[in-house]
This record gives structure tokens, sequence and C-alpha cells, in this order.
């Protein structure tokens, strides 16, 4: 659903609680305003953007928003729902995330229904769905809390890796600065590619970021196994990346037939054997790729993933890059 006309103004309503990332809204907010300066600028017709930050604040005189930072915001009352036309938009944070006033929650549910699309930022798409303006659509969050936000909300459909989703008429980003690309994208649907390459370049970022967000996560483990063979079979695995660690044989090791440890590990851990080694594996090569300047062969070999080859198919099925683009991006640059 593209917003672009030859007149008018469309208001994006961004919804402050207390505790929010603010990088969620600021980011996002720039983008919006460079956006009306550029088409101006250029001479492309179509709306512009009125930029209303509302308090989540149910008092008359809403006063100061305090983010996680803890900068503060300004923003004015709620205003009433009918009121609401455009955008509402959604950042992350604490404040975000573990909201639990049902004011709000009535409010954003009652607003929602006036919008003509719903953006969220990071994890402000848990106040979205507790609200219920994202049931049964396809959306994204930060990748540290995608596996909660499916569990609290199971009629969503998560995407963990995405670094923003379109399912009309909801958009979604992934952590922090997604919302920078959130952003992008909906100018470009709004007014143009032209003008959202512009914004684009003139901060510096890609309008299409290469890859997904699962480049920038970190080890996201699961506790330790509930039984001692499976337990043993992880600390196997964590131990030498690179050693024969293949169904078979790792049954050997702790005791178990193949098909009893494979039923065992998935239940116990979440994930098969096979895709547990690869992550493993693949984190081994990550962390050789930031801290050494060893060849891909040599990384490939050490961190038990084969050939440089196999290595490269890993890195772009898992991580959308390739593990030179990777290098290029994480490995901290010589003073």
């Amino acid at each position: 659903m593209a917003l672009v006309n030859t007149h008018g103004i469309h208001p994006i309503w961004f919804v402050a609680a207390d505790g929010i990332q603010a990088l969620d809204l600021v980011g996002p907010h720039e983008v919006f305003a460079a956006a009306n300066q550029t088409a101006d600028f250029l001479g492309v017709s179509g709306r512009r953007y009125r930029l209303e930050i509302i308090s989540a604040s149910i008092t008359e005189d809403a006063g100061e928003i305090a983010t996680e930072s803890p900068l503060r915001l300004a923003g004015r009352p709620l205003p009433a729902p009918d009121e609401i036309t455009g955008t509402i938009l959604i950042p992350g944070g604490t404040g975000a995330r573990t909201n639990t006033n049902p004011e709000l929650v009535e409010w954003l549910r009652a607003a929602g229904g006036h919008a003509d699309r719903i953006a969220t930022v990071c994890t402000g798409a848990f106040l979205a769905a507790s609200a219920g303006l994202l049931d049964d659509t396809r959306v994204t969050t930060h990748w540290a809390w995608a596996d909660h936000l499916a569990e609290d909300h199971p009629t969503l459909t998560v995407d963990p890796d995405a670094i923003w989703v379109r399912d009309d008429p909801v958009w979604s980003s992934a952590g922090v600065t997604s919302g920078i690309d959130l952003a992008l994208a909906m100018v470009e649907a709004d007014l143009g590619a032209e003008v959202a390459q512009t914004v684009a370049r003139w901060f510096v970022v890609f309008l299409r970021r290469p890859g997904g967000q699962s480049q920038f996560a970190g080890p996201v483990w699961s506790g330790a196994a509930e039984t001692e063979p499976v337990r043993l079979a992880q600390d196997t695995i964590h131990q030498n990346p690179a050693g024969d660690l293949r169904l078979d044989t790792l049954a050997a090791h702790v005791g178990l037939s193949s098909r009893h440890l494979a039923r065992r590990f998935e239940a116990e851990i979440g994930m098969t054997p096979a895709r547990y080694v690869e992550t493993v594996r693949l984190e081994a090569a990550q962390r050789l790729l930031e801290e050494t300047s060893s060849g891909v062969d040599h990384i490939a070999a050490e961190s038990g993933l084969g050939t440089a080859e196999s290595l490269r198919r890993c890195f772009q099925r898992r991580l959308g890059i390739s593990p030179t683009d990777y290098r290029r991006r994480f490995r901290p640059q010589p003073a």
C-alpha cells in the first residue's frame, strides 16, 4: 500500500512510552524529516510527513518522556483515537517491551483502527501485539527477543533474521538502527527510490542493508540440557568444533543410540544435533574472522566447516553475506 499522492499531509504518530530506546524514535524521525526536505529539493510530488511525538502517559499533561539512555524527549498528550490518521510508529526499548498499562493498550487498539498503517521498531512489536495490531501478520523484532515475541504471541509469524518486514498494513523492523532501514523503505514506497536513496546517501547508510540481522547476533544458546548424555554431547561439540561430530560418533561417545540421541537432543535443546554443530562451527568461524588475519581456507578447517567454499555457503545461507564481507565489517581496524 503506497501512500503516494499529489497533495496532502501524512501524519506519523510516534508513540513514546517511558523507557523507550531513543534511537528507535529519533532515527526514523530524522529520516522522515529529511525526506520532506529532499522531496521538496528534487521537486518530487507526493505527500509530505507531519511528525507527531505523543507521550504514552494517559495524564492530561503528558510532559517529558524518559528514554533508556536517559535522554528526555517532549511529547504531546495522547489525542482521541478518532483523531488518528496516517501511520502509528511504536519504538522499542524496555518501556515498550514491558508496558502493561491497560489504558495505553486500549488506546492503541482503538487508534490502530483509524490508521493507514502500523510500524514497529525493535521491541515496539511487543506493545503493538498486546494491542492486537499485529494479529496474523509476519513481523520481525530484535534478534535477542524474537523467540520471546513468538512465544508470547503465537498468532504472529516472527522472522528473527529480517532487517525489516512489510506485511500490509503492518511494517516492522529489527533492533535500534534498523528503524532507519524501515523508515527508508517506507519513504521509498511513499515518495520513490530517488528520494529514499538521496536520504540514505546523506545519512551515510545503505538504502538496502546487505544480509540479515543474524550477522550482528552474538551467541544465544539455550540453557544446558536436562540430561547428562545430551549435556555431554553439547560439551563435546563446544570443546572441539573441528572434530568428528557426526551423529553416530556423538552417540557412541555419550552411550546412546543415534536415534535416541537425536530425539532427546532436539527435545531438550530445540534443534537437531546437526544444526547445533553447524551453529557452533559458524560462530567459531566468526570469531576467527574477527580476531585473526588467517585465510578463509585455514578458518574453514579450524572451525570444522571444511573448505573455503563450504564456509562461504554456510555464511550466505545463515548470515546472508560472504566471509570476506563479514570480516570487513566486524574485524577491528588497527589504530
